[in-house]
């Protein structure tokens, strides 16, 4: 019996199996990009509103309070969340800096960088404490008409 002839004598015909795994590949690659290409865009686009909410945010707080930012660069809201106050009151603001100061201290085991993070959102309140001290006494010279 030779390669390629059945029991009987009679040749048997092979026939080659169709490209069938490499299209099935190309449609898996296709899908899988397709799938990633619109997590991707649907990721940018967030990112896009979530940057546009900021900048709307950042434009309603104010001139002094947006370059007060730019300076520091912590927003306000970064630098309340750091020293753990909801107010702005000197005396919480002092009192939350000295505890996390110590904390953070390097001597005890802390992080100098989150001590700086710590100085730099004392800075950021501080500032934002003039600017609504500012205010308050332009408020306060205007003339009442």
């Amino acid at each position: 019996m030779r390669w390629g002839q059945s029991a009987s004598g009679s040749s048997v015909k092979f026939t080659r199996l169709p490209a069938c795994p490499a299209k099935y590949l190309a449609q898996i690659i296709v899908m899988g990009v397709q799938v990633v290409g619109r997590a991707f865009a649907r990721a940018l686009r967030q990112e896009f509103a979530a940057s546009r909410a900021a900048a709307d945010a950042r434009g309603r707080a104010g001139h002094r309070s947006a370059a007060a930012s730019n300076l520091s660069g912590l927003s306000l809201q970064e630098a309340q969340q750091i020293l753990n106050v909801s107010k702005l009151s000197p005396e919480e603001v002092q009192k939350n800096y000295e505890h996390l100061f110590k904390v953070n201290d390097k001597s005890v085991g802390g992080s100098f960088y989150l001590q700086s993070k710590v100085v730099r959102a004392k800075e950021r309140l501080d500032e934002e404490l003039k600017i609504q001290a500012q205010e308050d006494r332009e408020k306060g010279q205007m003339p009442h008409t």
